[in-house]
């Protein structure tokens, strides 16, 4: 049985873990609400800007290379999203999990199956599995920004547009609350107007068929579907940080409660020890008192 020493010891070191645990919390707490703001206000504009140009390319019969669907999908770029540092529950382990049973369920189907890894985990998990790795990019909590984003999507627009990929998707954590984030899949590219086009019955705001573009609607489109697609491609990421900071304050809440009841087990057997002690010199005193007489 452990010494009281080493009790008193280990209730220090557990306070120490918890006053950590609790810092984490508050940090995370704090980056969290950034970034849930940033999607909240960020998610209407992502809307309405595909459901514009799903208006535009159906009402004008415009055709643009991003919207149209390939005949037959052989090459497939997966774009994963996890995080850089740990502590944070289950977050990089359900996407790791995620996108190694996509990779047994679908890596027969297609000639090409190649991957782009933001965040090191997905990375460093994936690097023992020897998939075709095309790049990795790392500190994304740090570094996410709309310019990153431009990067990351006008590099995917161009693998696609050069015909390297039939499609490409994307996989992350999608924000649910602080204490839910559901693992997603979105095929980015090509752009999906099917579920997009408003009621024509209903909407008010539909363009007529008539309507006058000036630029041409194929140059409104062009120019729509480049914002549109940075803008996807940010909201993902950020989605994928939110959801981050939510797992990982969600993770340290928990282990702080539960470094408090390791605290109050530890007490207690403290307690119970020192009592036990203090009884056998009790015992000790008195039988040699007795045997003085």
């Amino acid at each position: 049985m452990a010494s009281l020493k080493d009790i008193r010891a280990r209730i220090e070191t557990t306070k120490n873990t918890q006053q950590i645990t609790k810092a984490m919390k508050m940090v995370s707490a704090a980056k969290l609400r950034r970034a849930q703001n940033s999607i909240v206000n960020m998610r209407p504009y992502a809307n309405s800007l595909i459901k514009v140009i799903a208006d535009i390319a159906v009402t004008q019969r415009i055709k643009h290379p991003l919207l149209t669907p390939p005949i037959e999908v052989k090459k497939v770029l997966l774009v994963v999203l996890s995080s850089d540092r740990g502590l944070c529950g289950g977050f990089n382990s359900n996407i790791n999990k995620f996108v190694d049973n996509y990779i047994k369920n679908n890596s027969s189907k297609y000639e090409t199956l190649d991957f782009i890894f933001i965040g090191k985990r997905a990375n460093d998990f994936f690097a023992r599995k020897k998939v075709n790795v095309i790049n990795n990019i790392s500190k994304l909590d740090k570094d996410i920004s709309h310019k990153l984003a431009s990067e990351v999507a006008d590099k995917l627009m161009e693998y696609y547009l050069e015909g390297h990929y039939d499609e490409i998707r994307i996989v992350y954590n999608e924000f649910k609350s602080a204490i839910q984030q559901v693992v997603t899949i979105e095929t980015i590219l090509p752009v999906d107007l099917t579920k997009q086009t408003f009621d024509k019955q209903t909407a008010h705001n539909v363009f007529a068929t008539d309507m006058l573009f000036e630029p041409s609607p194929e140059a409104v489109i062009d120019e729509l579907l480049l914002k549109h697609f940075g803008i996807q491609v940010y909201r993902c990421m950020s989605e994928s940080v939110a959801a981050e900071h939510g797992a990982r304050m969600t993770a340290m809440e928990n282990a702080s409660n539960n470094a408090k009841g390791m605290i109050n087990a530890l007490t207690l057997t403290y307690n119970k020890l020192r009592q036990e002690k203090i009884t056998t010199e009790l015992i000790e005193i008195v039988s040699g008192a007795e045997a003085l007489k």
